[in-house]
């Protein structure tokens, strides 16, 4: 499998790693360095026994060290041996041998802990600063968390300082740097949450770091706390007016917190306009006595509606209703988004008829009756001619989910559609 491998910060980027070296395409020697000592070389000890047992079964000739030192090891095997070296270790506690040692791991771990614990802090400080210079943010975020773990570990086992106060210093001086460089790096991972966290603990020990109050304020306003951004950089800016970062990030939160003024003012004005045309409209039914009634599940009409067209906001205005046309005899329907209750039925029909499908001719306007269900779940005969608001008017009928519903029938089936719709109400 391959793999890819940061490379170290001295690394020769001139070198040509592809390239065969010269000596080793003239078949030279070379002082410490054999190009074939990955193959040579067996990574982890060879079970012989096992071994033989496979050259036997499957009558290979020998292998070399380095594959047979794989091959003569189960996957878990493997695994096992592989978490004892540091580059592939997962779990520290079974990381070492039979007597519970790894003299590899224990001189890693020594190295972490030569000096003082701020002199250790400071180390892994300044690996974080390195890797914010390459911008590996999550890299630096670790090193960072490394420092602040020494700072506040209970465990004493790094070396004793010499001077007691410059220590206390150097501490204080990592735990805020490490503090606020974390913030930057949780800020830049788009963990906001954290990166006020960090800005706090910051503050707490350096009420004045301004960068602090500039990398919270951007973060609560990423996190939409525009009040708590707006105050973090108005604090920021009274320690250091001239501070151009905490000007930007001022003017942005301003700028953020206009703009959603906007849109709560756009959205009141609409809700406002919404309850007083709701309001006329509820006022014109009640005053044309027209009943109507909302279900749990009313169809889907998308944006039709009853309304009051000219003018929503005006009594004088008409009621448009939406209505269909149902056709039960065919199982065939039309939709009309706007029926004015001034027109007729007759006035739709015109336009509607003759129906594409209708292929018997039976559909016509003198050759069809109109019915309509009554509140109590009867039938009505609603006139084609009359005006929809005189059909409406005096509460026998009610307008369900905004929606008027007017059956159409052919004069010749009428007899049969009213009996199946009665025998359907006591049923």
């Amino acid at each position: 499998m391959s793999r890819i491998e940061e490379l170290s910060d001295d690394f020769d980027e001139s070198l040509k790693l592809n390239e065969v070296p010269p000596e080793v395409a003239q078949g030279l020697p070379q002082p410490g360095f054999d190009a074939f000592a990955a193959s040579n070389e067996a990574p982890f000890p060879i079970n012989q026994e096992r071994l033989k047992e496979m050259e036997k079964d499957l009558n290979a000739p020998e292998l070399p060290p380095a594959i047979a030192s794989i091959k003569s090891h189960s996957k878990e095997e493997l695994l096992s041996m592989m978490n004892k070296t540091p580059l592939f270790m997962t779990d520290i506690e079974n990381a070492g041998d039979e007597n519970g040692e790894n003299p590899l791991l224990d001189a890693l771990t020594a190295m972490q802990n030569e000096g003082t614990r701020g002199e250790v802090a400071q180390g892994f400080k300044e690996q974080g600063n390195e890797a914010v210079q390459e911008l590996r943010w999550i890299d630096a975020k670790e090193f960072y968390t490394k420092a602040i773990a020494v700072i506040y570990a209970k465990e004493d086992k790094w070396e004793k300082p010499e001077d007691i106060n410059a220590e206390k210093k150097l501490l204080r001086q990592m735990e805020e740097l490490s503090h606020i460089n974390r913030a930057l790096c949780n800020l830049e991972l788009g963990n906001y949450r954290s990166c006020t966290l960090d800005c706090a603990a910051t503050l707490k020990l350096n009420p004045k770091n301004v960068k602090a109050f500039y990398r919270s304020s951007m973060a609560l306003l990423k996190l939409g706390k525009l009040d708590e951004a707006e105050d973090a950089a108005s604090r920021g800016l009274a320690i250091d007016p001239n501070n151009k970062s905490l000007q930007t990030s001022a003017k942005d939160v301003a700028e953020r917190k206009a703009a959603v003024a906007r849109i709560a003012a756009k959205r009141k004005a609409e809700e406002e306009l919404a309850r007083k045309k709701n309001l006329v409209l509820s006022t014109a039914l009640r005053a044309r006595q027209i009943r109507t009634r909302k279900t749990e599940q009313p169809p889907e009409m998308e944006d039709a509606k009853i309304k009051l067209v000219p003018d929503p906001l005006s009594p004088e205005s008409s009621v448009e209703f939406p209505a269909v046309f149902l056709y039960p005899v065919d199982a065939q329907s039309d939709f009309i988004k706007g029926f004015s209750e001034l027109h007729s039925i007759a006035d739709h029909l015109e336009y509607i008829f003759p129906l594409p499908w209708d292929t018997k001719k039976e559909y016509s306007i003198d050759s069809v009756e109109c019915f309509m269900q009554t509140v109590s779940g009867g039938l009505i005969k609603a006139g084609k001619k009359l005006p929809l608001l005189q059909i409406l008017t005096g509460g026998k009928v009610e307008v369900v989910d905004e929606l008027v519903r007017i059956f159409i029938v052919p004069n010749s089936k009428t007899g049969t559609f009213i009996a199946e719709m009665k025998a359907r109400k006591t049923g």
